[in-house]
């Protein structure tokens, strides 16, 4: 029996043309509704001891072909998925995902091993089994958690749980003594695969810290950690110390040249804009200057007006040729009043007509 590979696993998705919930269509094989069986979905998934199973029916697994037609809402497809979820990331939650979407309606039960199995078939992990049990019960799609789940899936272990189908990466897992822990399974054709998440896993988060570790460490201690809780040496503690002390230093250094470019840039957009200012103002002095004062300003212009006109007002008006002569008759003479002599007359009349006009005036008056 052939079953789907990764990507058909990961083929449900939105379509903006989808005629169905979250743009499904009929051809994705998935009814348009279906009540989700999920105890997760509002409250932490139970324990497998805690789910009350009825053994008096018998149990018969369904196929992969009825699998995926979709089963009844009371009979569900029971998928298990184990694993050790130690700092339970995104990749442990997209292969749950991944295993819950296997079929229409699935029920997901997720076994956990304890901390003993792990560090005997493993290695140390971050976490103990407790946080690791928990961290799993509040994944939205995990319906069911096993305890202490065995390291190895007998067939008493797959009867007592009533399991069709167990989800794992396709990748040979090599443990135990075994070249892949998943054979019996695979040949029993009740294994589906799912994908692994690139880039995301428990040994890379670790491996970031062990890489990191002087930077966590001062962290921490910088949070209130004693050097005893981070197994730090004294010397490395005041080590520690000393490098916050210095770091603190560059950052204000830093800060300081920062605040002083913004400081320059801000006086050179400023200065920027005041020789602009100038220049256009300067230009603008510059042509009023020519305009008044320049060779052919306004002000050569009104000078030659106001001397056409004062040499108008200064030069008298000169008689027309053709007009004719009159003889100007003699001015009779004038006595002064209380005088018996006559005034002098003006040179002009004395020299047009000096036997015309005759003063009685003595010597003594005229010394």
């Amino acid at each position: 029996m052939e079953l789907p590979t990764s990507s058909r696993l990961n083929s449900r998705k939105r379509r903006k043309d989808g005629s169905g919930p979250n743009g499904a269509t009929e051809l994705d094989g998935i009814p348009p509704k279906m009540s989700r069986r999920s105890f997760g979905l509002r409250e932490p998934a139970p324990f497998s001891d805690e789910v009350e199973i009825d053994y008096s029916k018998p149990y018969i697994r369904v196929t992969y072909e009825e699998a995926m037609r979709g089963t009844p809402l009371d009979r569900p497809v029971r998928v298990y998925a184990d694993g050790i979820f130690d700092l339970f990331h995104s990749g442990h939650a997209r292969a749950l995902m991944q295993a819950k979407n296997l079929f229409p309606n699935t029920y997901l039960i997720v076994g956990v091993c304890s901390d003993e199995l792990t560090h005997n078939f493993k290695g140390f992990t971050v976490m103990n089994e407790n946080e690791r049990y928990d961290a799993v019960q509040h994944c939205r799609y995990v319906d069911e958690v096993v305890r202490n789940a065995p390291w190895t899936l007998t067939p008493e272990f797959l009867a007592e749980h009533r399991i069709d189908f167990v989800a794992h990466d396709d990748i040979p897992y090599s443990s135990a003594g075994s070249d892949d822990v998943y054979k019996d399974i695979k040949e029993a054709g009740m294994f589906a695969p799912t994908q692994r998440t690139e880039g995301i896993s428990t040994s890379d988060i670790i491996t970031r810290i062990v890489r990191d570790y002087d930077v966590y460490a001062r962290r921490n201690l910088q949070r209130g950690y004693t050097a005893k809780e981070l197994n730090v040496s004294f010397i490395n503690e005041k080590k520690y110390h000393l490098q916050e002390r210095v770091d603190k230093v560059k950052k204000r250094v830093k800060d300081v040249e920062e605040k002083s470019k913004e400081f320059v840039q801000k006086v050179e957009e400023k200065s920027i804009d005041l020789i602009q200012k100038w220049e256009e103002k300067s230009r603008e002095f510059i042509g009023n200057f020519l305009e008044m004062f320049g060779p052919e300003g306004a002000l050569k212009h009104m000078l030659k007006e106001g001397k056409g006109r004062m040499l108008q007002a200064i030069s008298p008006k000169q008689s027309p040729s053709s007009s004719p002569t009159h003889d100007r008759s003699p001015s009779p003479s004038f006595r002064w009043p209380f005088s018996t002599k006559t005034p002098p007359s003006s040179p002009a009349n004395r020299s047009r007509n000096e036997s015309a006009v005759t003063y009685d005036i003595s010597e003594d008056e005229e010394d």
